[in-house]
């Protein structure tokens, strides 16, 4: 890894965790709803720079944004790094494997979904073991990412767009000096 990518993971965590910082601030309608507006960076960091620098920041936000909250190794940090590495993942191997059909607002949809799926699966394994109460819960949580999903994926394509013009622009500046 050079130094370029380690500062530039740097830099990207860095505002995943102000904005996992942000939301917690938020208030919420429900007491473990959260918009994951966090993944904007992740889902910004794997169309502009790839897989691993997404996982990398998914990874130093779910560790770090836990140490900061006191969750960590907690219930709320396991489906945390459950969920975020089961929609990183996904959102990885679909812009892998098909990087011209899905833009950022399938891609983000993507990643709520097995984002969603893993917490309501590790849910289940760990702690509730009630399959009725995750059934009875799924379809309200899985609504709720879709509409989540949808709109960080608007942001993620809109920060793409602007940040593809600045450094198309930064290069064009650089070709004319």
């Amino acid at each position: 890894m050079q130094l370029q990518d380690k500062h530039r993971i740097a830099i990207l965590s860095a505002y995943a965790l102000a904005l996992h910082g942000f939301e917690a601030m938020l208030p919420s309608p429900l007491p473990w709803l959260r918009f994951g507006i966090s993944n904007i960076i992740t889902l910004t960091a794997l169309v502009l720079f790839g897989f691993r620098t997404a996982m990398m920041i998914t990874l130093i936000r779910v560790v770090l944004g836990s140490i900061f909250a006191g969750t960590f190794l907690g219930p709320a940090f396991i489906l945390s790094l459950g969920g975020g590495l089961a929609g990183t993942i996904a959102m990885g191997a679909v812009y892998g494997i098909s990087r011209n059909i899905f833009g950022p607002v399938g891609l983000s949809l993507i990643g709520a979904l097995f984002h969603n799926a893993a917490q309501l699966f590790f849910a289940y394994l760990l702690f509730i073991r009630r399959i009725e109460a995750v059934l009875f819960i799924s379809p309200v949580i899985l609504l709720i990412g879709t509409l989540t999903g949808f709109a960080n994926g608007l942001v993620a394509d809109i920060l793409i767009k602007n940040l593809l013009k600045k450094e198309q622009d930064s290069i064009q500046n650089v070709a004319r000096a």
